[in-house]
């Protein structure tokens, strides 16, 4: 399982990664992996206030459909469009051009109090082992 340590993660297996004062967003690699291969990205639309820990966007895979939920509260910017033509890019690259949308969050101290690399691989171990 790869976690970049400059991200933050939440229990729901999504990752943040601050640009500035925005919100990169998508699913972990441990998510992608359990998910299987993924088929359709539902992405939130542009404009909508999402609340942390609601669920604003659905992947759909092999397996299931799963919701992804904001790690942080804001307003949508962007949606990654790309994942309408190629939505395997959730799994080939979560961390990079699978990213989910862009987020301008409301507080900043929600992403502070996300789980760092170490703590989130410590959250999926003991996860795993239940």
């Amino acid at each position: 399982m790869h976690t970049p340590a400059e991200l933050r993660y939440s229990t729901d297996h999504e990752w943040v990664r601050m640009e500035g004062a925005l919100a990169r967003v998508g699913i972990s690699d441990f998510a992608q992996d359990a998910l299987g291969d993924v088929v359709y990205v539902e992405l939130p639309e542009v404009g909508l206030e999402v609340s942390a820990n609601s669920a604003f966007a659905e992947i759909e895979s092999t397996k299931s459909v799963s919701d992804v939920f904001a790690p942080v509260s804001g307003e949508v910017l962007e949606g990654n469009k790309t994942l309408e033509d190629q939505p395997e890019l959730v799994n080939e690259d979560p961390y990079g051009e699978g990213w989910i949308c862009v987020i301008r969050p409301n507080d900043s101290s929600e992403f502070e109090n996300l789980m760092d690399a170490e703590g989130y691989e410590s959250f999926v171990a003991e996860e795993s082992s239940e």
